[in-house]
Protein backbone atom coordinates (compact mmCIF):
# COMPACT_ATOMS: atom_id res chain seq x y z
CA UNK A 1 0.00 0.00 0.00
CA UNK A 2 1.52 3.16 -0.93
CA UNK A 3 2.31 5.91 1.71
CA UNK A 4 0.41 8.77 2.14
CA UNK A 5 1.09 11.59 0.56
CA UNK A 6 3.27 14.34 3.20
CA UNK A 7 1.41 17.23 1.64
CA UNK A 8 -1.27 18.48 -0.30
CA UNK A 9 -1.12 20.79 -2.97
CA UNK A 10 2.03 21.52 -5.45
CA UNK A 11 1.27 23.97 -8.08
CA UNK A 12 3.96 23.67 -11.66
CA UNK A 13 3.81 26.74 -14.04
CA UNK A 14 5.96 26.24 -16.92
CA UNK A 15 5.09 26.73 -20.58
CA UNK A 16 7.02 23.54 -21.82
CA UNK A 17 4.88 21.04 -21.44
CA UNK A 18 7.77 17.85 -21.09
CA UNK A 19 8.83 19.34 -17.93
CA UNK A 20 5.02 19.45 -16.64
CA UNK A 21 5.19 16.06 -17.13
CA UNK A 22 8.36 15.06 -15.51
CA UNK A 23 7.66 17.38 -12.27
CA UNK A 24 3.97 16.04 -12.26
CA UNK A 25 5.44 11.96 -11.78
CA UNK A 26 8.37 12.78 -9.76
CA UNK A 27 6.14 14.63 -7.33
CA UNK A 28 3.76 12.76 -6.74
CA UNK A 29 4.78 11.13 -4.14
CA UNK A 30 5.14 13.97 -2.11
CA UNK A 31 1.83 15.77 -2.50
CA UNK A 32 -2.13 14.33 -2.72
CA UNK A 33 -2.65 16.99 -5.41
CA UNK A 34 -0.23 17.86 -8.38
CA UNK A 35 -1.65 21.12 -10.71
CA UNK A 36 0.29 21.80 -13.83
CA UNK A 37 -0.23 24.92 -15.59
CA UNK A 38 1.75 27.12 -18.20
CA UNK A 39 -0.66 29.83 -17.46
CA UNK A 40 0.68 31.78 -14.42
CA UNK A 41 -2.57 33.80 -13.98
CA UNK A 42 -4.12 29.97 -13.73
CA UNK A 43 -1.92 29.73 -10.59
CA UNK A 44 -2.50 33.05 -9.23
CA UNK A 45 -6.05 31.97 -8.33
CA UNK A 46 -4.86 29.01 -6.75
CA UNK A 47 -2.65 30.68 -4.82
CA UNK A 48 -5.79 33.15 -3.72
CA UNK A 49 -8.51 29.98 -3.25
CA UNK A 50 -6.42 26.92 -2.32
CA UNK A 51 -2.97 28.23 -0.45
CA UNK A 52 -1.00 25.69 -2.28
CA UNK A 53 1.96 24.28 -0.09
CA UNK A 54 4.61 25.27 -2.89
CA UNK A 55 4.33 26.96 -6.05
CA UNK A 56 7.55 25.62 -8.60
CA UNK A 57 7.46 28.75 -10.73
CA UNK A 58 8.85 29.45 -14.12
CA UNK A 59 11.63 32.41 -14.31
CA UNK A 60 10.77 32.76 -18.59
CA UNK A 61 7.33 32.20 -20.81
CA UNK A 62 8.23 34.40 -23.80
CA UNK A 63 10.07 32.55 -26.10
CA UNK A 64 13.99 33.11 -26.09
CA UNK A 65 13.26 35.29 -22.96
CA UNK A 66 16.45 34.72 -20.52
CA UNK A 67 16.47 38.01 -17.84
CA UNK A 68 13.84 36.30 -15.89
CA UNK A 69 11.61 39.43 -15.93
CA UNK A 70 8.50 37.52 -16.26
CA UNK A 71 9.35 35.26 -13.16
CA UNK A 72 9.73 37.81 -11.36
CA UNK A 73 6.46 39.70 -12.13
CA UNK A 74 4.52 36.97 -11.41
CA UNK A 75 6.94 36.07 -8.12
CA UNK A 76 5.71 39.70 -6.94
CA UNK A 77 1.99 38.80 -7.32
CA UNK A 78 1.95 35.78 -5.87
CA UNK A 79 3.60 36.94 -2.81
CA UNK A 80 1.30 40.07 -2.99
CA UNK A 81 -1.76 37.79 -2.89
CA UNK A 82 -0.63 35.65 -0.25
CA UNK A 83 2.92 36.70 1.62
CA UNK A 84 3.54 33.73 3.16
CA UNK A 85 3.37 31.74 -0.45
CA UNK A 86 6.51 29.19 -0.88
CA UNK A 87 8.03 29.62 -4.24
CA UNK A 88 10.59 27.92 -5.83
CA UNK A 89 12.03 29.28 -9.04
CA UNK A 90 12.76 27.16 -12.42
CA UNK A 91 15.81 28.85 -13.88
CA UNK A 92 17.55 28.04 -17.54
CA UNK A 93 21.02 26.46 -16.27
CA UNK A 94 23.90 28.82 -15.31
CA UNK A 95 20.71 31.01 -14.31
CA UNK A 96 22.47 31.71 -10.83
CA UNK A 97 21.98 35.45 -11.12
CA UNK A 98 17.93 35.46 -11.68
CA UNK A 99 18.36 33.09 -8.93
CA UNK A 100 20.14 35.35 -6.44
CA UNK A 101 17.68 38.26 -7.82
CA UNK A 102 14.49 35.86 -7.07
CA UNK A 103 15.70 35.03 -3.42
CA UNK A 104 16.05 38.98 -2.99
CA UNK A 105 12.76 39.34 -4.58
CA UNK A 106 11.09 36.41 -1.72
CA UNK A 107 11.44 33.50 -3.30
CA UNK A 108 12.58 30.52 -1.30
CA UNK A 109 14.85 28.63 -3.71
CA UNK A 110 15.47 27.74 -7.07
CA UNK A 111 16.32 24.20 -9.57
CA UNK A 112 18.08 24.54 -12.50
CA UNK A 113 17.07 23.06 -15.59
CA UNK A 114 17.61 20.19 -16.25
CA UNK A 115 17.71 19.12 -13.13
CA UNK A 116 18.97 16.66 -10.73
CA UNK A 117 15.58 14.22 -9.70
CA UNK A 118 16.72 14.28 -5.96
CA UNK A 119 18.27 17.92 -5.81
CA UNK A 120 14.30 18.70 -7.19
CA UNK A 121 13.00 16.20 -4.11
CA UNK A 122 15.08 17.93 -1.77
CA UNK A 123 13.99 21.38 -2.14
CA UNK A 124 10.54 20.90 -3.08
CA UNK A 125 10.40 18.75 0.25
CA UNK A 126 12.28 21.40 2.27
CA UNK A 127 10.19 24.52 0.86
CA UNK A 128 6.69 22.39 1.49
CA UNK A 129 7.83 22.41 5.42
CA UNK A 130 9.01 25.54 5.41
CA UNK A 131 5.09 26.66 4.32
CA UNK A 132 4.29 24.51 6.96
CA UNK A 133 6.00 25.74 9.61
CA UNK A 134 4.80 28.86 8.86
CA UNK A 135 0.92 28.23 9.15
CA UNK A 136 2.43 26.80 12.67
CA UNK A 137 3.98 30.12 13.52
CA UNK A 138 1.28 32.27 11.72
CA UNK A 139 -1.16 30.48 14.50
CA UNK A 140 1.67 30.92 17.21
CA UNK A 141 2.28 34.71 16.48
CA UNK A 142 0.07 37.12 18.25
CA UNK A 143 0.96 35.10 21.56
CA UNK A 144 4.71 34.53 21.01
CA UNK A 145 5.53 38.92 20.19
CA UNK A 146 3.40 39.29 23.46
CA UNK A 147 5.97 36.85 25.32
CA UNK A 148 9.46 37.15 24.00
CA UNK A 149 11.64 39.48 22.23
CA UNK A 150 13.99 38.13 19.31
CA UNK A 151 17.17 37.91 19.51
CA UNK A 152 17.84 40.67 17.10
CA UNK A 153 15.55 43.20 18.39
CA UNK A 154 16.44 42.88 21.66
CA UNK A 155 17.88 46.79 22.64
CA UNK A 156 20.94 48.12 23.36
CA UNK A 157 20.35 48.69 27.23
CA UNK A 158 22.73 50.91 29.19
CA UNK A 159 22.86 54.53 30.27
CA UNK A 160 26.54 54.29 31.76
CA UNK A 161 29.56 56.46 29.91
CA UNK A 162 30.85 53.23 28.34
CA UNK A 163 27.80 52.83 26.29
CA UNK A 164 27.46 56.28 25.81
CA UNK A 165 30.50 55.92 23.55
CA UNK A 166 29.10 52.50 21.96
CA UNK A 167 25.97 54.00 21.24
CA UNK A 168 28.00 57.24 19.58
CA UNK A 169 30.33 55.38 17.46
CA UNK A 170 26.52 53.72 16.00
CA UNK A 171 25.26 56.70 15.36
CA UNK A 172 28.36 58.16 13.08
CA UNK A 173 29.30 55.44 11.70
CA UNK A 174 25.95 53.65 10.74
CA UNK A 175 24.62 56.35 7.96
CA UNK A 176 28.05 55.34 6.15
CA UNK A 177 29.10 52.82 4.21
CA UNK A 178 32.24 52.21 6.36
CA UNK A 179 33.07 48.88 7.11
CA UNK A 180 33.00 48.43 10.77
CA UNK A 181 34.90 46.00 13.16
CA UNK A 182 33.00 44.98 16.71
CA UNK A 183 35.52 43.90 19.23
CA UNK A 184 34.98 42.99 22.90
CA UNK A 185 34.91 39.15 25.26
CA UNK A 186 32.18 36.72 24.42
CA UNK A 187 28.66 37.65 25.51
CA UNK A 188 28.99 41.58 25.59
CA UNK A 189 26.28 41.93 22.62
CA UNK A 190 28.50 42.36 19.43
CA UNK A 191 25.63 40.72 16.99
CA UNK A 192 23.20 43.39 18.89
CA UNK A 193 25.62 46.04 17.61
CA UNK A 194 26.40 45.00 14.50
CA UNK A 195 22.21 44.26 13.42
CA UNK A 196 21.78 48.11 15.29
CA UNK A 197 24.13 49.73 12.57
CA UNK A 198 22.16 47.76 9.93
CA UNK A 199 18.81 48.97 11.22
CA UNK A 200 19.66 52.43 11.17
CA UNK A 201 22.17 52.24 8.06
CA UNK A 202 21.26 53.68 4.19
CA UNK A 203 20.88 49.68 3.29
CA UNK A 204 18.02 48.87 6.12
CA UNK A 205 15.62 48.04 3.84
CA UNK A 206 17.61 45.60 2.10
CA UNK A 207 18.95 42.09 3.60
CA UNK A 208 21.37 41.50 6.35
CA UNK A 209 23.44 37.99 5.97
CA UNK A 210 25.14 36.55 9.29
CA UNK A 211 27.97 34.30 8.66
CA UNK A 212 29.15 32.74 12.12
CA UNK A 213 33.02 31.63 11.31
CA UNK A 214 33.50 29.55 14.38
CA UNK A 215 30.68 27.20 13.56
CA UNK A 216 31.64 26.46 10.16
CA UNK A 217 34.38 23.42 9.29
CA UNK A 218 37.02 25.07 7.99
CA UNK A 219 37.16 23.21 4.88
CA UNK A 220 33.32 24.46 3.87
CA UNK A 221 34.26 28.22 4.85
CA UNK A 222 35.56 28.81 1.04
CA UNK A 223 32.37 27.56 -0.79
CA UNK A 224 29.84 29.44 2.27
CA UNK A 225 31.18 32.94 2.23
CA UNK A 226 32.31 32.73 -1.80
CA UNK A 227 30.01 30.23 -3.21
CA UNK A 228 30.97 27.07 -5.81
CA UNK A 229 29.90 25.96 -8.99
CA UNK A 230 28.27 22.04 -9.83
CA UNK A 231 31.26 20.03 -10.28
CA UNK A 232 34.16 22.03 -8.64
CA UNK A 233 34.90 19.66 -5.90
CA UNK A 234 33.18 16.11 -5.02
CA UNK A 235 30.30 17.11 -3.22
CA UNK A 236 29.48 20.29 -5.34
CA UNK A 237 26.35 18.51 -7.19
CA UNK A 238 24.81 22.04 -7.67
CA UNK A 239 26.02 25.75 -8.20
CA UNK A 240 25.98 27.33 -4.79
CA UNK A 241 26.02 30.88 -4.19
CA UNK A 242 28.08 32.49 -1.30
CA UNK A 243 26.82 34.61 1.36
CA UNK A 244 28.72 37.18 -0.20
CA UNK A 245 27.03 37.13 -3.21
CA UNK A 246 23.73 36.53 -1.58
CA UNK A 247 24.34 40.00 0.49
CA UNK A 248 24.46 41.90 -2.79
CA UNK A 249 23.20 45.37 -1.97
CA UNK A 250 22.73 44.79 2.34
CA UNK A 251 24.82 43.69 4.49
CA UNK A 252 27.43 41.23 5.36
CA UNK A 253 28.10 40.09 9.28
CA UNK A 254 31.23 38.02 9.79
CA UNK A 255 30.78 36.94 13.39
CA UNK A 256 33.75 35.29 14.84
CA UNK A 257 35.92 37.02 12.00
CA UNK A 258 39.07 35.94 13.68
CA UNK A 259 38.26 32.38 12.99
CA UNK A 260 38.91 33.05 9.43
CA UNK A 261 41.78 30.97 8.58
CA UNK A 262 44.74 32.60 7.37
CA UNK A 263 45.16 31.06 3.92
CA UNK A 264 41.66 32.20 3.20
CA UNK A 265 42.31 35.48 4.11
CA UNK A 266 43.89 37.11 1.23
CA UNK A 267 40.87 35.79 -0.55
CA UNK A 268 38.44 37.89 1.68
CA UNK A 269 40.82 40.99 1.29
CA UNK A 270 40.66 40.99 -2.59
CA UNK A 271 36.78 40.41 -2.60
CA UNK A 272 36.34 43.43 -0.49
CA UNK A 273 39.05 45.89 -2.30
CA UNK A 274 37.70 44.56 -6.15
CA UNK A 275 34.12 44.28 -4.71
CA UNK A 276 33.63 41.16 -6.39
CA UNK A 277 33.49 37.52 -5.84
CA UNK A 278 35.04 34.61 -7.50
CA UNK A 279 33.16 31.31 -6.54
CA UNK A 280 35.17 28.00 -6.17
CA UNK A 281 35.90 26.57 -9.67
CA UNK A 282 34.40 29.40 -11.63
CA UNK A 283 36.64 31.92 -14.07
CA UNK A 284 34.75 34.75 -13.79
CA UNK A 285 34.28 36.99 -10.85
CA UNK A 286 30.72 38.51 -10.03
CA UNK A 287 30.22 41.95 -8.95
CA UNK A 288 29.01 42.56 -5.12
CA UNK A 289 27.81 45.84 -3.50
CA UNK A 290 28.13 44.93 0.37
CA UNK A 291 29.20 46.55 3.69
CA UNK A 292 30.67 44.30 6.10
CA UNK A 293 30.43 44.19 9.62
CA UNK A 294 32.95 41.95 11.48
CA UNK A 295 33.07 40.92 15.11
CA UNK A 296 35.21 38.86 17.14
CA UNK A 297 36.63 38.53 20.64
CA UNK A 298 40.28 37.98 19.85
CA UNK A 299 42.64 40.74 22.04
CA UNK A 300 44.40 43.67 20.46
CA UNK A 301 48.02 42.03 20.59
CA UNK A 302 46.40 38.72 18.78
CA UNK A 303 44.53 40.78 15.92
CA UNK A 304 48.19 42.28 15.72
CA UNK A 305 49.83 38.83 15.37
CA UNK A 306 50.40 38.22 11.54
CA UNK A 307 50.42 34.70 12.08
CA UNK A 308 46.79 34.93 13.19
CA UNK A 309 45.78 37.83 11.55
CA UNK A 310 46.39 39.79 8.14
CA UNK A 311 47.42 43.50 8.89
CA UNK A 312 46.19 45.02 5.47
CA UNK A 313 42.97 42.92 5.93
CA UNK A 314 42.45 44.21 9.41
CA UNK A 315 42.96 47.84 7.87
CA UNK A 316 40.08 46.86 5.14
CA UNK A 317 37.96 45.47 8.42
CA UNK A 318 38.08 48.18 11.02
CA UNK A 319 37.67 51.55 9.18
CA UNK A 320 35.80 51.99 12.40
CA UNK A 321 36.44 50.04 15.48
CA UNK A 322 33.56 49.53 18.51
CA UNK A 323 35.18 47.73 21.73
CA UNK A 324 32.73 46.61 23.90
CA UNK A 325 33.07 47.03 27.21
CA UNK A 326 32.68 43.86 29.70
CA UNK A 327 29.90 44.27 32.03
CA UNK A 328 31.82 44.57 35.25
CA UNK A 329 33.36 47.68 33.63
CA UNK A 330 29.97 49.53 33.85
CA UNK A 331 28.21 48.41 37.18
CA UNK A 332 25.62 51.27 36.67
CA UNK A 333 23.84 49.05 33.81
CA UNK A 334 23.21 45.99 35.73
CA UNK A 335 19.51 47.15 37.56
CA UNK A 336 18.83 48.06 33.80
CA UNK A 337 19.31 45.08 32.49
CA UNK A 338 17.99 43.09 35.15
CA UNK A 339 14.75 44.83 35.11
CA UNK A 340 14.55 44.25 31.59
CA UNK A 341 15.63 40.22 31.26
CA UNK A 342 13.46 39.66 34.84
CA UNK A 343 10.49 41.22 33.02
CA UNK A 344 10.93 39.85 29.59
CA UNK A 345 11.27 36.29 31.08
CA UNK A 346 8.18 36.57 34.01
CA UNK A 347 5.64 37.36 30.60
CA UNK A 348 7.54 34.58 28.94
CA UNK A 349 7.00 31.83 31.46
CA UNK A 350 3.88 33.50 33.00
CA UNK A 351 5.44 33.96 36.20
CA UNK A 352 4.17 37.14 38.50
CA UNK A 353 6.39 40.19 39.19
CA UNK A 354 8.99 39.65 42.11
CA UNK A 355 10.44 42.13 44.05
CA UNK A 356 14.47 42.54 43.64
CA UNK A 357 14.99 43.61 47.21
CA UNK A 358 18.07 46.19 47.59
CA UNK A 359 20.86 43.76 49.22
CA UNK A 360 20.08 41.35 46.40
CA UNK A 361 20.74 44.19 43.50
CA UNK A 362 23.41 45.31 45.24
CA UNK A 363 25.29 41.79 44.80
CA UNK A 364 24.62 41.62 41.74
CA UNK A 365 25.69 44.93 40.82
CA UNK A 366 29.19 43.91 42.04
CA UNK A 367 29.35 40.49 40.92
CA UNK A 368 32.22 40.42 38.14
CA UNK A 369 30.06 39.01 35.80
CA UNK A 370 32.55 36.76 33.74
CA UNK A 371 30.26 35.95 30.95
CA UNK A 372 29.11 39.60 30.72
CA UNK A 373 25.66 40.21 29.44
CA UNK A 374 25.01 36.58 27.99
CA UNK A 375 25.28 35.47 31.56
CA UNK A 376 23.34 38.15 33.38
CA UNK A 377 20.26 36.90 30.96
CA UNK A 378 20.78 33.39 31.66
CA UNK A 379 20.57 33.98 35.29
CA UNK A 380 17.67 35.77 34.99
CA UNK A 381 16.11 33.18 33.65
CA UNK A 382 16.50 30.78 36.24
CA UNK A 383 15.49 32.98 38.67
CA UNK A 384 12.41 33.84 37.14
CA UNK A 385 12.05 29.94 36.93
CA UNK A 386 13.09 28.91 40.42
CA UNK A 387 12.35 31.94 42.59
CA UNK A 388 10.05 30.90 45.18
CA UNK A 389 7.72 33.83 46.95
CA UNK A 390 6.97 37.64 46.59
CA UNK A 391 10.46 38.61 46.28
CA UNK A 392 14.18 37.29 44.60
CA UNK A 393 16.32 35.61 46.85
CA UNK A 394 20.22 35.76 45.96
CA UNK A 395 20.17 32.20 45.85
CA UNK A 396 17.88 32.41 42.76
CA UNK A 397 20.48 33.46 40.79
CA UNK A 398 23.77 31.01 39.60
CA UNK A 399 26.44 33.33 40.18
CA UNK A 400 29.54 31.13 41.29
CA UNK A 401 29.64 28.25 43.95
CA UNK A 402 30.48 30.97 46.70
CA UNK A 403 28.50 33.73 45.03
CA UNK A 404 31.67 36.07 45.53
CA UNK A 405 31.33 39.30 43.98
CA UNK A 406 33.69 41.34 41.55
CA UNK A 407 35.52 38.30 41.21
CA UNK A 408 34.89 34.76 39.92
CA UNK A 409 37.13 32.92 42.96
CA UNK A 410 38.22 29.09 42.47
CA UNK A 411 39.57 27.39 45.45
CA UNK A 412 43.16 26.42 44.70
CA UNK A 413 44.82 23.52 46.45
CA UNK A 414 46.45 24.75 49.91
CA UNK A 415 50.42 24.37 49.71
CA UNK A 416 51.74 21.12 51.19
CA UNK A 417 52.37 20.81 54.50
CA UNK A 418 55.81 21.65 55.72
CA UNK A 419 57.75 18.56 55.47
CA UNK A 420 55.78 17.11 52.95
CA UNK A 421 57.80 14.95 50.15
CA UNK A 422 58.63 16.70 47.01
CA UNK A 423 57.08 13.78 44.99
CA UNK A 424 54.19 13.55 47.02
CA UNK A 425 53.65 18.26 45.45
CA UNK A 426 54.24 17.07 41.94
CA UNK A 427 50.42 16.19 41.63
CA UNK A 428 49.56 16.66 37.49
CA UNK A 429 45.92 17.34 37.98
CA UNK A 430 46.39 20.19 40.74
CA UNK A 431 49.03 21.66 38.54
CA UNK A 432 46.80 22.33 35.57
CA UNK A 433 44.48 22.98 37.44
CA UNK A 434 46.20 26.11 38.92
CA UNK A 435 47.39 27.04 35.65
CA UNK A 436 44.23 27.02 33.71
CA UNK A 437 42.93 28.94 37.27
CA UNK A 438 45.51 31.92 36.70
CA UNK A 439 45.19 31.97 32.97
CA UNK A 440 41.79 32.94 33.76
CA UNK A 441 41.80 35.20 36.17
CA UNK A 442 44.93 36.58 34.04
CA UNK A 443 42.88 37.14 31.58
CA UNK A 444 39.45 38.25 33.13
CA UNK A 445 37.95 34.83 32.11
CA UNK A 446 37.94 35.74 28.36
CA UNK A 447 38.45 32.14 27.00
CA UNK A 448 39.81 32.98 23.69
CA UNK A 449 42.74 35.12 25.39
CA UNK A 450 43.28 32.02 28.31
CA UNK A 451 42.96 29.46 25.80
CA UNK A 452 45.55 31.38 23.63
CA UNK A 453 48.23 32.03 26.39
CA UNK A 454 48.00 27.98 27.74
CA UNK A 455 48.82 26.81 23.83
CA UNK A 456 45.14 25.31 23.77
CA UNK A 457 42.09 25.72 21.47
CA UNK A 458 38.77 27.24 23.03
CA UNK A 459 37.34 23.52 22.93
CA UNK A 460 39.81 22.34 24.59
CA UNK A 461 40.00 24.38 27.24
CA UNK A 462 36.27 24.17 28.10
CA UNK A 463 36.59 20.41 28.43
CA UNK A 464 39.51 20.73 30.82
CA UNK A 465 37.14 23.51 32.57
CA UNK A 466 34.85 20.73 33.38
CA UNK A 467 36.85 17.90 34.22
CA UNK A 468 38.38 20.28 37.22
CA UNK A 469 35.26 21.35 38.01
CA UNK A 470 35.86 25.36 36.81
Amino acid sequence: MPATPAFDLCVVVDDDADILLAARLLLRELFAEIVTTPSPKEALELVATRSPDVILLDANFMRGATDGREGFLWLGRILETDPQAVVVLITAHGGVQIAVEAMKQGATDFVSKPWSNERLLATVRTAAQLRTSRRETGVEKARAEAIATPAGEMPLLGTSRAMAHVLSLIDRAAPTDANVLITGENGTGKELVAREIHRRSRRANKLMLSVDLGAIAEHLIDSELFGHIKGSFTDARADRVGRMQAADGGTLFLDEVGNLPLHLQPKLLTALEQRQVTPVGANRPVPIDIRVVSATNLSREQLEDPTIFRTDLLFRLNTVEIELPPLRDRPEDVPLLLEHFLGLYARKYGKPARALPHNVQAELIAYDWPGNVRALRQAAERAVILADGNAYALSDFPLSRSATPRRMIVEEPAPPPVGQSAAQELNLEKAEKQMIVRALQKHGYNISNAAAELGLTRGSLYRRMEKHGL
